[in-house]
C-alpha cells in the first residue's frame, strides 16, 4: 500500500502541467490501484528470493553471460542522459523475468516493492525546490518557505528515478534468476578474494535465517495478543528484537560448529554444474546490450531529439 501511494504521488507530480488534470488524475489512480493489487500480501504464498531463483527457468542460462550482459546494461542505464534507457530496461527485464523465467507478476512486484518505495521517497525530495516565493507549476507554503515543483525539478527527478529503477530491475533479475552458489562461482572465477566471498555468502544466508526466526517470534506474540494495543505493541516489539539479537549469536555459534565438523578450512566451496552458452542466449544478450548502449550513446549524440 505504501508503494502504491508513493508511486501515485510521484506520477502525479512528474506529469503535472504536462497532461490535463481530467486525464492525469484517473491515470494516477489506476496506477496506484494496479500496484496495490499486484503487491497485495499472501500469507500462504511467501517465497524467498533464493527459492524463486531455483525455480526460475532462466537459472539454466550461463551465469557468466547473464551477469555480464546485465551489468553492462545497468552501467549504460546509469550513464544515460535520457529516461528512455531506464524505462526500456525496466520493461525488458520484467518481460524476461515473467515471460521467459516463468515468475509470476505478483512475486516480481513484491520483490521490487521495497526498493521502489525508497526510490519514490527520494524522488519526492528531488521534485520540490525550496524558495522564499512560489515558483513553477505547483507550490506549497510550509513554515514560511515555499516548496515548488518546476519543470527543471521534474526533468531531474524523472531522469534520476528512471536510471535507478532500470539499475534496480537489473539487480533484481540477477537475484531472481541466479542462485547464490552460481554468483559465488562467477566471482571466484574473477579472482575475487575468498574472504569477501565467504562473508557475502554467510551474510546472505543469515538474512533469511533471521527473517524466519523473526516471523516465528512475531506469530507467537500475535497468538498471545501481544499487539492488541499500543503499549503491548511496543513491549512485544522490544522483546522480539532483543531476543532476536541473542538468538542470532546462538545460531552463529551453532553454524560455525557445524562448519568445523565438516572440515571447514577457511573457504566455502559449492559443487558447480557449468551451463553451456547457447546461440539463443548470446543473441538475446547481444540485443539487450546493443539496445542499452545505443540509447545511452544517442542521449549524448542527439540530446535535442530526446526529452528530459
Amino acid at each position: 500500500m505504501i508503494t502504491a501511494v508513493l508511486s501515485t504521488a510521484v506520477a502525479f507530480l512528474l506529469f503535472f502541467g504536462k497532461l490535463p488534470l481530467p486525464a492525469l488524475i484517473p491515470l494516477c489512480i489506476v496506477l496506484g490501484v494496479l500496484i496495490a493489487l499486484l503487491n497485495r500480501h499472501h500469507h500462504d504464498n511467501t517465497l524467498s528470493i533464493d527459492v524463486l531463483a531455483q525455480i526460475s527457468r532462466l537459472n539454466k542460462v550461463n551465469p557468466g553471460l547473464k551477469l555480464s550482459a546485465l551489468l553492462i546494461a545497468m552501467i549504460s542505464c546509469v550513464a544515460s542522459q535520457t529516461v528512455f534507457t531506464g524505462l526500456f530496461l525496466l520493461v525488458v527485464v520484467c518481460l524476461l523475468a515473467v515471460c521467459a523465467g516463468g515468475l509470476s507478476l505478483h512475486h516480481y512486484v513484491r520483490v521490487l516493492a521495497l526498493p521502489i518505495s525508497f526510490l519514490m521517497i527520494g524522488t519526492l525530495a528531488l521534485l520540490f525546490a525550496v524558495s522564499s516565493e512560489p515558483l513553477g507549476l505547483l507550490s506549497f507554503n510550509v513554515f514560511g518557505f515555499w516548496l515548488s515543483v518546476t519543470p527543471d525539478t521534474q526533468a531531474t527527478a524523472a531522469l534520476v528515478v528512471s536510471r535507478a529503477m532500470g539499475a534496480v530491475s537489473c539487480l533484481c533479475l540477477i537475484g531472481l534468476t541466479t542462485p547464490m552458489s552460481e554468483i559465488i562461482g562467477v566471482l571466484r572465477r574473477l579472482h575475487c578474494p575468498e574472504v569477501v566471498i565467504d562473508l557475502m555468502y554467510l551474510i546472505y544466508r543469515y538474512l533469511f535465517i533471521l527473517l524466519s526466526v523473526h516471523r516465528e517470534m512475531r506469530d507467537a506474540a500475535k497468538s498471545r495478543l501481544g499487539f492488541r494495543n499500543f503499549r503491548n505493541n511496543v513491549r512485544s516489539t522490544g522483546m522480539i528484537y532483543s531476543s532476536l539479537l541473542s538468538r542470532s549469536y546462538h545460531f552463529a555459534s551453532r553454524n560455525y560448529d557445524a562448519m568445523e565438523s565438516r572440515c571447514y578450512s577457511g573457504g566455502i566451496v559449492f559443487l558447480e554444474h557449468p551451463a553451456p552458452i547457447g546461440a539463443a542466449q548470446v543473441v538475446v544478450a547481444v540485443c539487450l546490450v546493443s539496445a542499452c548502449l545505443g540509447l545511452c550513446l544517442s542521449s549524448f549524440l542527439l540530446p535535442t531529439l530526446l526529452p528530459y
